[in-house]
């Protein structure tokens, strides 16, 4: 069967929900110029060798591999690029009192930058803004790492000496189970699941989406390419993020229209 494309029925959906789980990937960030890693100009499409980077084994026996992704992470849009329409979007369904969780496979940071509650932004891929040291766990900010650079290309941890790396999942590296934990909580305890700008196709994350419809939630996808989970969405919005989810989030009660004090 088609999936179902209504606009109407997803803002629908969303205006009739208090408690909504958004989960966001890469897609919602591109708007604002921090590219996404599978999509036709994604990070890892334009360069597959690119991947490599994100090998916690690699990473962590090859020196000159870190020197790499320090130069990389110092580079990282994140510290210059602004949050968009759609992340503002979100921070608004929070203000109206709508939102149980945002559970974001992004690292950037922008939607706490956009204002959402820091406490309901759930980090499961981790995030850019801190480091991590592998050998006694020390977490630094990154902006009190990157000055080292320009005499040390890769930083050891001045507690005690150890590889340090931005506190990001890397490929073979596992999710912290307490975050994990509480993504899968959230999506337990939500009347909708809004699925934004992500493959879906990243496991375990994806797989929220078979709990929320396993839990009775009404799933909706909003993302430029078809998914895994179209069949099981009752509503499936292959629209640009920016402008479609402004508009959705526009019809839940409560929130604040553009323009409005």
């Amino acid at each position: 069967m088609p999936a179902n494309t209504s606009r109407a029925d997803a803002a629908a959906i969303l205006a009739g929900a208090d408690r909504v789980t958004v989960l966001t990937g890469a897609g919602i960030s591109t708007d604002s110029g921090i590219p996404d890693f599978r999509g036709p100009q994604g990070v890892w499409t334009t360069n597959p060798g690119a991947a490599a980077m994100f090998d916690l084994d690699t990473y962590m026996s090859d020196a000159e591999v870190r020197r790499e992704v320090w130069r990389m992470r110092r580079a990282h849009p994140a510290w210059t690029v602004e949050p968009n329409e759609a992340h503002r979007s979100l921070t608004e369904l929070d203000r109206a009192g709508r939102l149980r969780a945002l559970v974001t496979q992004n690292v950037d940071g922008l939607h706490q930058a956009a204002g959402t509650c820091p406490e309901r932004v759930i980090e499961v891929h981790g995030t850019v803004h801190w480091v991590v040291c592998m050998a006694c766990g020390l977490r630094t900010p990154a902006q009190e790492v990157f000055p080292r650079l320009e005499e040390e290309p890769d930083p050891h941890c001045l507690e005690c000496g150890g590889i340090q790396k931005s506190d990001t999942i890397s490929f073979g590296q596992q999710l912290d189970p307490d975050v994990l934990d509480a993504a899968v909580e959230a999506t337990r305890d939500c009347e909708v699941f809004l699925a934004v700008g992500t493959s879906l196709a990243v496991y375990p994350v994806a797989g929220l989406c078979d709990i929320a419809v396993d839990r009775g939630a009404s799933l909706v996808i909003v993302n430029a390419e078809p998914t895994p989970y179209d069949d099981a969405a009752e509503v499936v919005l292959n629209e640009p993020i920016g402008r479609v989810l402004p508009a959705l989030v526009a019809e839940v009660p409560g929130v604040r229209r553009a323009g409005e004090g």
